[in-house]
């Protein structure tokens, strides 16, 4: 059957663990943590008892239990709502942008079997993996081959994907020319989870990755998006979101659709390593553009795709 694509979170992804990328806090961390947290209790302590009496304080202490846990959990909580950056808050604009009404999620098993067509040679996917409940921020599950089984460089293999691309539907590519690695290159972020979804799945040239095309991350800046992804999420690039546009070119196929900025690339428009531009995918009656974009621009047109990576148990 097949499932229409969405943005909603279902009620058991709780039962996925997630993996985070930058791995787990330091004991540098940890002690400034306990260290400015402790005296944040000792302030909250201190300006408390200058409004209690004896018979108030007695009745805090008869709670003490219920107290305890009580502040525990809103101080837990406040950690948590912090954790979200503030960096480039202001390269955020409202999106009422969605996704094409005949756009829909195809079987995995479909989507593997496109891919073997389009790129002979391709071996092994772990499918069982789709029966998983899908991580938080997902939308459903997508099937992206390991560009190293299709090319020796991560930019030829965007290249095989542009020209695969090129001769299912007419795309005007406005950086032709411009695609070796002085030009364009994978985030650091984006390279270690393709590392890590590579050791997950060993021996797979498709990787079983959870997703979503866009929305979740729509009127927000390239630099903005990453700085905002969860701790398990990373962007994905020309390469990934390239191969999901094979599967299902429905994404991108009405002029008022959300376009695509695939943060997880970066681009130098003068190759000279000077990384501060984002290609992008968007649709015009002309057909599919692949383009550029400054990196700390914000407009309602565009979303970022991301993957989310979590713990194989």
């Amino acid at each position: 059957m097949v499932t229409m694509a969405t943005s909603h979170v279902t009620p058991h992804q709780n039962q996925i663990v997630p993996l985070h990328l930058s791995g787990n806090t330091t004991e540098q961390q940890n002690a400034q943590l306990q260290q400015f947290l402790g005296d944040a209790v000792l302030q909250a302590y201190r300006t408390a008892i200058e409004q209690l009496d004896q018979q108030s304080a007695q009745a805090v202490l008869d709670m003490h239990r219920k107290l305890k846990a009580e502040v525990a959990d809103r101080i837990v909580e406040i950690i948590h709502r912090h954790t979200f950056s503030d960096k480039y808050k202001d390269e955020e604009v409202g999106s009422d942008r969605t996704y094409p009404p005949m756009y829909r999620v195809r079987p995995l098993e479909a989507q593997v079997s496109e891919l073997r067509k389009i790129f002979s040679g391709l071996g092994k996917c772990n499918e069982r993996l789709q029966r998983k409940p899908l991580p938080e921020g997902a939308e459903a599950w997508f099937a992206v081959p390991r560009w190293q089984a299709m090319a020796a460089t991560y930019n030829e293999a965007v290249e095989m994907v542009l020209a695969a691309l090129s001769s299912r539907r007419k795309v005007s590519n406005r950086i032709i020319g411009k695609m070796g690695p002085t030009f364009l290159r994978q985030s650091e972020r984006s390279k270690l989870a393709e590392k890590i979804l590579g050791e997950q799945q060993e021996g797979c040239d498709l990787l079983v990755v959870g997703a979503q095309a866009g929305m979740l991350h729509r009127g927000s800046s390239a630099r903005r998006t990453r700085v905002c992804m969860a701790g398990n999420e990373f962007g994905l690039g020309v390469f990934s979101f390239g191969c999901m546009l094979l599967t299902h070119p429905e994404r991108l196929s009405t002029g008022d659709t959300l376009m695509i900025d695939c943060s997880g690339d970066e681009y130098s428009v003068r190759g000279d390593y000077s990384f501060d531009r984002v290609p992008l995918f968007d649709f015009d009656i002309g057909g599919l553009e692949f383009s550029i974009f400054y990196d700390d621009r914000a407009r309602n047109l565009w979303g970022t795709p991301t993957g989310f990576l979590y713990k194989l148990v």
